[in-house]
């Protein structure tokens, strides 16, 4: 029989996966789109075949269609409603780790505006001084004396650093909450299919939630790296964005199917929506961005197939 504390290792182990996901800010650089949107796919063809043959399929055999579909709507439907709670940045966030640094999106943020007294009093194009200014190819240019000031550019670079990694740490905050938020229905998943007796399926998702843990790991942990904070300090906090919705949300699915098995069929329904609802809504777009499509594909197809073998050999 299923213990509390099986649940609740079960489930830490895959949220361990995430921490694994900030090993790479060691060497984020080696980290090509490629690798990356692949990953993704990958982890979403293993979520699409563990929400369809792990939940759909199981709780359509203890209770009835409607019950599981109706969990299916709940699901999606709430986890679509979260996004809207929790602002989204995986497009800008993804190009901006690529990259290196800003996107065009945070450059454009960093322009001075408007009614920036600066930004007024700069000479402007069909300004006649601004005309007559002497040109790079002007040897009057070339001989005008250059200011001597030493702490006009390390105030400036200072300047600029910090608004980075403001920035940086904006995205960190919002990134986190959106993987939080996707986490909690993969942990409730885990504890339905523990709490309904399915200890084969709870492990199986484990194991799919953990590998789709990894890359939303690196992607929290690279802005968080990129504001200052130490590389210990990262991992650990990424870590506890994985562990933490999963563990609580695992122990609530498993204490709610067992107080009343009827539960089980709308309960893995709802889960199901929502591992479906994040992989359509976030995974698949987020992999498709870059001009590797083909490379996400392929590792979707493979990642769904493998699920599928692997589920029919535990059930043989």
């Amino acid at each position: 029989m299923t213990t509390l504390a099986s649940v609740l290792g079960v489930t830490s182990v895959a949220g361990l996966a995430t921490g694994l996901g900030a090993l790479p800010v060691f060497f984020r650089d080696r980290v090509t789109h490629r690798i990356y949107d692949a990953a993704l796919g990958l982890a979403a063809g293993l979520m699409v075949a563990a929400s369809v043959f792990g939940l759909v399929i199981p709780g359509m055999e203890e209770g009835t269609l409607r019950a599981v579909m109706t969990g299916v709507l709940f699901g999606g439907f709430a986890l679509l409603g979260g996004n809207y709670l929790v602002p989204h940045l995986h497009a800008e966030y993804r190009e901006w780790f690529a990259e290196g640094g800003a996107t065009e999106d945070d450059v454009a943020g960093m322009e001075a505006p408007a009614d920036d007294p600066v930004a007024e009093d700069a000479p402007r194009s069909d300004d006649p001084v601004a005309e007559d200014a002497p040109r790079s190819d002007d040897p009057v240019a070339e001989d005008a004396p250059r200011s001597e000031d030493p702490e006009a550019g390390p105030a400036a670079s200072a300047g600029g650093l910090i608004d980075e990694r403001e920035s940086s740490l904006r995205k960190a905050i919002l990134i986190g909450g959106a993987i939080t938020l996707h986490n909690a229905p993969e942990g409730l998943a885990i504890g339905v299919a523990f709490a309904s007796g399915l200890e084969e399926v709870a492990l199986l998702l484990a194991v799919v939630i953990g590998l789709q843990n990894v890359p939303d790991g690196f992607a929290f942990a690279v802005p968080m790296a990129e504001t200052g904070m130490s590389n210990l300090r990262v991992i650990w906090y990424t870590t506890l964005s994985g562990v933490v919705p999963q563990v609580v949300a695992s122990l609530f699915g498993f204490s709610l199917v067992g107080l009343s098995a009827g539960l089980f069929p709308i309960s893995s329904g709802f889960a199901a929506g929502a591992m479906l609802a994040v992989v359509f809504r976030e995974l698949i777009p987020s992999s498709h961005g870059h001009g590797h499509a083909d490379a996400a594909t392929g590792a979707f197809l493979f990642g769904f197939v493998l699920l599928v073998v692997v589920d029919a050999v535990i059930v043989v």
